[in-house]
């Protein structure tokens, strides 16, 4: 196992560790989360040796391979295939000793040992997994200097997923994959066989592929077993527990006070003042739990417009004489919130260069309201920021006619303060530069904002905040994103783009999600031949309008438990000495009703959808 025992590093004289301890067993799947900047990349480092230690220690398992995506691979004429194959140096190894072997009893011992690590179908696993990360059969054959940076840290994923190291450390894995790598991804390490450790904001991937999460705050590390939706929900709890300690503490401690200031000065109760005083001093504080600063986001709203502010008919795109999509007929409101889906490569940013006027068309028509703003973002634009320029220059170069006040508060609002607003970009986090271009895309109040991977550097604090901030936004969003989170909660329409085309995907993001994950074609199967389903009776919808009643009852019933929980556990007394046992006993009745809540509102929300299907 991984042990992690009071550990203490700094950088610049900023403290990241104090006395920071954790154990992570060996198999297990962790997620290491923390707000940005907190030290989770630098963890990664001190676990593989590249930093030194202040104090404490970092240990493994003798001879413990580990293994992360450091870099991407050089841009070589070695094929992606062979890259990848590569990666398991042992294998590698053992085949070049193998064509030069003569000593019988080494021959045999060479081969044993690669039947011993299945060597014999390296070459199906490597293209199994450089599939599942986007690369085609064809592809996996060409040189690494055909592809793209972004494509490359790909092939190096692949390569180490392929080496299957004892512990894999991943650090945001899915920053340089579309929705289908992300997915192919998650269901991956599900099945990794040995510790996965995966930095990464995104809740789907910690909800799925782990069964713990490593939370880094305040310096400290504490290790919770389950999930990040069962994290959030116990760490929520035992802050409200240490909320309620901490103001039962200072009612206590302000009594003492006031015996202690009201007599002191009497020599018959000098005595007694003195012990009080003295319980004040052995009296270890606790703390309430600070609430870190919240982020926002505070996008400028537009007015609004006739509809539709954005309408193809028959539209043909592309570059030069090479059509990409064609026979576009889009409409777009500016209510809309669009999520496109696809691979990569079939015409997703193709598209979003045509409706943000980036792209003409080649055929067809295309037309949109004349006083229309369009804002884009897209992660080469977090790239293209002048590194030696402050937050504030960039925005004195957008409007240089309003002050510095008015300025300094835009970036405030979204979450670049005092601090952050005179530093050079080039010495922000990735999370804050992202910030800053989403501040630049949203300037000029856009009636349309186009968003190409939005969440890319950004935790999960500011995941949740761009959620809130798009919902109440009045003007229409396009998305693209590998953030299943993300999109489920601020996309209300589907666009699928493939085959050259984009049409509407009538299903839902999980049922797209199933889809990738059997690898079957999205296909209509209505027509001849394919008999039209029956309609439920009417005493099977009155079945299912039970079942959805019975379900809110349910949910009804457990919000109502959850309440009286939560009160109970508010209560102050509860914490008294001699009753820890039973404070204990409390809290995991309340773990175990939100968790009966949870699959409570699952269930209703399934009786509604079949009712709906049956109603339709």
């Amino acid at each position: 196992m991984l042990r992690i025992t009071d550990i203490t590093y700094a950088v610049e004289g900023r403290p990241l560790f104090e006395s920071a301890s954790a154990t992570i067993p060996t198999g297990h799947k962790v997620g290491l989360i923390g707000r940005n900047g907190a030290g989770k990349t630098t963890l990664f480092k001190l676990i593989r040796g590249e930093l030194h230690l202040e104090g404490g220690s970092i240990t493994l398992p003798a001879r413990a391979r580990i293994g992360g995506v450091a870099q991407e691979v050089p841009g070589n004429e070695v094929s992606l295939l062979d890259t990848v194959l590569a990666a398991d140096t042992e294998r590698a190894s053992l085949l070049a000793e193998a064509e030069i072997a003569t000593d019988p009893s080494r021959i045999a011992e060479v081969q044993t040992r690669l039947a011993d690590i299945d060597a014999w179908s390296a070459e199906g696993r490597a293209s199994s997994i450089l599939r599942g990360l986007g690369f085609e059969a064809e592809e996996q054959l060409m040189p690494c200097s055909a592809f793209s940076g972004g494509w490359r840290m790909r092939v190096a994923l692949a390569a180490v997923l392929f080496a299957q190291p004892d512990y894999l450390l991943l650090d945001e894995p899915t920053n340089y994959l579309d929705l289908e790598g992300a997915l192919w991804l998650e269901n991956y390490l599900v099945r990794y066989p040995h510790t996965v450790i995966i930095i990464s904001h995104d809740r789907e991937l910690l909800n799925r592929s782990v069964g713990g999460i490593l939370h880094l705050e305040n310096r400290g590390l504490i290790y919770y077993t389950g999930n990040y939706d069962q994290f959030a929900r116990q760490r929520a709890a035992n802050r409200a527990v240490q909320a309620a300690a901490a103001k039962k503490q200072d009612t206590r401690r302000a009594h003492l006070q006031a015996f202690v200031d009201r007599f002191k000065a009497k020599a018959s109760k000098a005595k007694q003042a003195q012990s009080r005083v003295k319980m004040l001093e052995k009296m270890e504080t606790i703390r309430a739990p600070e609430d870190a600063a919240r982020t926002v986001f505070s996008f400028p709203e537009p007015e609004e417009l006739s509809p539709p502010i954005i309408a193809t008919e028959g539209v043909q795109v592309g570059y030069g004489d090479t059509v990409v999509l064609r026979n576009l007929n889009l409409r777009i409101d500016q209510d809309d919130r669009i999520a496109l889906l696809g691979k990569n490569g079939q015409g997703k940013s193709t598209l979003a260069k045509l409706l943000s006027d980036r792209l003409a068309p080649l055929a067809g028509k295309m037309t949109s309201s004349n006083k229309l703003r369009i804002g884009f973002f897209a992660q080469h634009q977090v790239e293209e920021l002048r590194v030696d320029e402050t937050p504030l220059q960039h925005l004195l170069r957008e409007r240089p006619a309003e002050g510095q006040a008015k300025l300094r508060a835009r970036l405030a609002g979204f979450g670049l303060g005092a601090d952050q607003a005179d530093t050079a970009v080039g010495r922000l986090s990735g999370g804050q530069k992202a910030r800053l271009s989403l501040l630049l895309a949203t300037l000029p109040a856009p009636h349309l904002l186009i968003l190409d991977e939005p969440t890319n550097h950004l935790d999960i604090e500011s995941r949740e905040a761009l959620v809130e901030a798009l919902t109440a936004y009045s003007g229409a969003v396009i998305l693209v994103s590998h953030d299943m989170h993300l999109l489920s909660l601020v996309a209300d329409r589907l666009w699928l783009v493939s085959d050259g085309t984009v049409k509407p995907y009538d299903g839902d993001l999980p049922s797209y999600r199933t889809l990738l994950l059997s690898r079957d074609k999205p296909a209509s199967k209505s027509g001849a031949g394919t008999a039209k389903p029956k309609r439920p009776s009417r005493d099977a919808i009155l079945a299912l309008r039970s079942e959805a009643r019975k379900g809110e009852e349910r949910v009804q019933k457990l919000n109502q438990m959850r309440d009286k929980l939560a009160a109970k556990l508010a209560d102050p007394s509860l914490y008294e000495d001699g009753k820890k046992g039973e404070a204990e006993v409390w809290q995991r009745k309340y773990a175990e009703v939100m968790e009966g809540l949870d699959r409570a509102e699952a269930l209703w929300m399934s009786a509604l959808e079949k009712l709906e299907r049956a109603q339709a």
